[in-house]
């Protein structure tokens, strides 16, 4: 990976250069973009807010997002959040059970098809969490790309480094259906790190720096060791990089559960006051709202000792009131302080390191700002003090979309090396039979593709040497170093299932060629997913023939006791022997999770359909907003000066008559009635006033346009007046001048007497005198003056007559009848609307005598002056 300080270059044929990025968190995303001219930039929502939480509200005919989805306290069931916790999830995962218990309002069901679950509150309202992220991807998107005033495509999405296959391939399934293209996952932490280090490149040396990572956000929290070095490359020399060393994390410790923890404090605080018989931990809206209170409160409670939460009409109207202190938090907490320290011992281990080892513990993620978290930390990690020097909130988001820059072909940047590692461990698994005392046994076999903390990406080949029909296992490897609630969560071991069949034939079928086993490739990407490459060298002869007969969905993968190589696959050719005739059936396992083809496809259309809705709605209050803004401004309107000036009594009679019947309507129907009614309305109203609005923009237009059209007839008047050159010598001809002339006397003439005659008019009558006629009048000055001020730029130099003697050149002077000297053209330093040079060439013209390039030059700037 390549990463740097930003340096824009030229984009390529598409319009659309802008990247972005959106860190996903669990609570909250924040979106940042950068465009030529915009290096890196946290979008705005459309709150003007730099954070947006992550949170869909879903109604038959609404759909909100972000902050205004959770302003629907009232109908908590259609509001849908901390959709994370359920990305790649099986129904029976204790993770959806932990889920329903915090959000009891949702109704989970299976998903059939998947094995998965589904968001239901009826049989038309059913969707799965990796719909409901594209919604709100698709939602980022639009947020983008508003801030960046383009279209915009190409994404870095964050995800935390604890997410396995299944989790990893929901965010690009989800991001499939919202149509933005992944350029890559990049884990946060990553992220975190890079964003770190390019604005430390100048910090970063040939000596290794160990900085220590400590991420607490809403739902979880991480710590990740990385290494920064200067290291050399034969591409580009010595370059800074970043290894990730060591990752631990706590997958359910996070400010969230503190949050919890507190509503449930307030619930039990507001039974124990008795203002009503009911508990309200039995009403999904009055929980939502202690909910809302409970985050204000961890927040507040983070800088004072107490705080007195409070929230209006809780239950049957009943307002809540009660002191919470900073103490009884940490109390309510106290067994989440205690898993403070875990992530980071976990975190030395896979890096096999000390904490003397670690330089610096830096703090990322909102939910450190809790002084007990510091508190317990720093006594973890035994250093003087907690680096706070990253915007906390923002690290991941800008990191992102550095890398964002890095992948996209409009940007260059400045190298910066990033060695990703692998938190779980992956490894092939297969049965082959061998000899041992005279009888054949079965023999399991593993062997490790990607062991725990390895770089990626890379790739890995091995070889099978079966010469019969088989099948082998993709599963992870020794996941001994996770928790049990860790494993329980972590879903199924097994990533997919190959089975190889036609093996057997195809090898008796050429017996006489030499066989060399066969080969399977894995390649983990960028992105953190595992793929299965086609790349299997079986018994080689061709290579065309072999790619013919490999489907685009069939992988192949590695295997038997020959040596594994981290290298990129490449076929190998040998003398004889024929490719085996292959066929692969390939059965995914749950691990993987994948949508079915047809529903991929059906998704996106779906989504697309709510996206469209949505538009619809939009259209329809805005139209109706601009009906209701033309009733208020054009009743105020009649009563104004201007407006009473160019209307009869019997039209403005008619006017205010239509105002106050639509005004009526509006009032019985008009709120429920259709964007096309709206329109209607809307548009017989601007009919019916078109003639008034005219009368009076014209009369507004005058001063302002027959003022500019009379400095015109000036300035054109002084330049026909001026004596240029000598008779003899003269560059204008004769009709050039006399057309000028006559087009100032008809323009003149044109005006006093449109005027004259305007005066006569009746300020209710159509104007006589119009403007978009004066602005065709002083564009024919315009361009007859341009024609005349142009020619002699243009003119070529007369050839010199031969002198006997060189004459000596002259001083300079200011005097313009002395002999001239050659004058450049210089190019106009800026526009005037009143000015009546246009672009001129680089042509020089030298006269004897008279300068005429000084003359018109003279003429020119005071043009350009007035």
């Amino acid at each position: 990976m390549l990463m740097s300080l930003l340096v824009p270059t030229i984009a390529l044929s598409d319009s659309s250069v802008a990247v972005m990025s959106v860190d996903l968190g669990s609570e909250w995303m924040k979106v940042a973009i950068v465009k030529p001219g915009v290096p890196m930039e946290i979008a705005l929502n459309k709150e003007s807010r730099r954070k947006t939480p992550i949170a869909v509200c879903l109604k038959e005919n609404e759909r909100l997002f972000g902050d205004s989805a959770l302003g629907s306290v009232k109908n908590p069931k259609f509001v849908y959040r901390h959709l994370q916790s359920l990305l790649g999830k099986k129904h029976d995962n204790p993770q959806v059970a932990v889920y329903q218990k915090r959000f009891p309002e949702h109704h989970l069901v299976t998903d059939e098809s998947r094995g998965t679950v589904l968001f239901s509150n009826s049989e038309e309202m059913q969707y799965s969490p990796e719909e409901l992220l594209g919604m709100v991807l698709n939602y980022s998107r639009g947020l983008a790309q508003d801030f960046a005033e383009q279209p915009i495509k190409d994404a870095v999405i964050t995800v935390p480094v604890f997410f396995n296959q299944a989790e990893r391939r929901a965010v690009l399934q989800a991001a499939q259906m919202a149509g933005v293209k992944v350029l890559q996952l990049i884990n946060d932490n990553t992220a975190v790190a890079l964003n770190y280090g390019v604005f430390r490149r100048k910090d970063i040396n040939s000596t290794a720096q160990n900085i220590m990572f400590y991420d607490m956000g809403s739902g979880s929290t991480t710590a990740t060791i990385v290494t920064y070095q200067t290291v050399k490359t034969e591409e580009s020399g010595s370059q800074p990089q970043l290894q990730i060393r060591g990752v631990g994390f706590d997958r359910s410790l996070g400010g969230f559960e503190m949050e919890l923890r507190l509503q449930d404090h307030l619930a039990k605080l507001f039974n124990e006051q008795k203002k009503t018989k009911k508990d309200v931990r039995e009403n999904h809206r009055a929980m939502a709202k202690l909910l809302k209170e409970a985050q204000r409160l961890k927040t507040v409670l983070s800088a004072n000792a107490e705080f007195m939460a409070q929230v209006e009409g809780l239950l049957d109207d009943m307002d809540f009131k009660a002191k919470v202190t900073r103490v009884e938090f940490e109390t309510l907490c106290a067994d989440l302080f205690e898993r403070v320290p875990g992530p980071v011992q976990d975190a030395l281990s896979s890096a096999e390191m000390s904490l003397d080892e670690i330089e610096q513990v830096i703090l990322v993620g909102g939910s450190t700002r809790v002084p007990k978290v510091q508190e317990v930390l720093l006594k973890a990690v035994g250093k003087e003090e907690l680096g706070k020097n990253l915007n906390a909130d923002e690290a991941a988001a800008m990191g992102a979309v550095y890398q964002a820059a890095a992948l996209s072909k409009a940007f260059k940047v400045q190298p910066f090396l990033v060695r990703e590692a692998t938190v779980f461990p992956i490894q092939v698994e297969f049965t082959s039979e061998m000899e041992e005392d005279g009888s054949r046994i079965l023999k399991h076999n593993k062997h490790i593709l990607f062991q725990r903390m390895a770089p990626y990406p890379q790739s890995k080949v091995f070889t099978f040497n079966h010469t019969d029909d088989f099948a082998f296992n993709i599963n992870y490897g020794d996941l001994s170093f996770l928790g049990q609630e860790d494993l329980s969560v972590f879903g199924s071991l097994n990533l997919t299932t190959v089975q190889l069949s036609g093996v057997g034939s195809s090898f008796q079928k050429h017996t006489d060629a030499e066989y060399k086993g066969i080969n399977a490739s894995f390649n983990m990407n960028e992105s953190g997913v595992l793929l299965l490459d086609r790349d299997e060298k079986v018994h080689p002869e061709s290579v065309k023939a072999q790619e013919e007969a490999a489907p685009q969905e069939e992988k192949q993968e590695p295997g038997e006791e020959q040596q594994q190589q981290e290298v990129a696959p490449t076929h190998e050719k040998t003398e004889g022997g024929k490719l085996f005739d292959r066929l692969i059936d390939r059965g995914l396992s749950p691990g993987y999770l994948q949508i079915h083809c047809n529903n991929v496809c059906f998704l996106p259309v779906r989504l697309q359909d709510l996206t469209d809705r949505d538009l619809k709605k939009q259209e329809r209050e805005k139209t109706l907003n601009s009906l209701e803004a033309f009733l208020f401004d054009t009743q105020d309107k009649m009563y104004q000066e201007e407006y009473q000036a160019v209307v009869l009594e019997e039209e403005k009679e008619n006017i205010l008559a239509k105002l106050s019947q639509v005004s009526t309507w509006m009032d019985e129907d008009g709120y429920s009635a259709s964007t096309k009614e709206l329109r209607e309305k809307l548009q017989s109203l601007r009919n019916l006033c078109k003639a008034m609005f005219f009368r009076v923009e014209e009369r507004r237009k005058w001063p302002g346009h027959l003022a500019t059209l009379e400095s015109k007839l000036n300035r054109s008047s002084f330049f026909l007046s001026s004596k240029l050159v000598p008779e003899d010598d003269r560059i204008f001809t004769d009709v050039e001048l006399k057309t000028l002339e006559k087009v100032i006397n008809e323009t003149s003439t044109w005006k006093n007497n449109t005027v004259a005659e305007q005066e006569k008019s009746s300020p209710t009558e159509r104007p006589v005198l119009l403007s978009k006629d004066i602005e065709s009048k002083w564009a024919l000055l315009d361009r007859e003056v341009n024609y005349l001020l142009n020619k002699p730029k243009a003119a070529k130099p007369k050839a010199a007559k031969p002198k006997a003697a060189k004459p000596k050149a002259a001083k300079p002077n200011n005097n313009s009848t002395t002999e001239s000297k050659e004058l450049p053209i210089k190019e106009p330093t800026g526009q005037n609307t009143d000015s009546l040079s246009q672009s001129q060439p680089t042509d020089k013209t030298t006269r004897t005598g008279t300068s005429v390039i000084g003359t018109v030059s003279a003429i020119e700037t005071t043009f350009l002056r007035v």
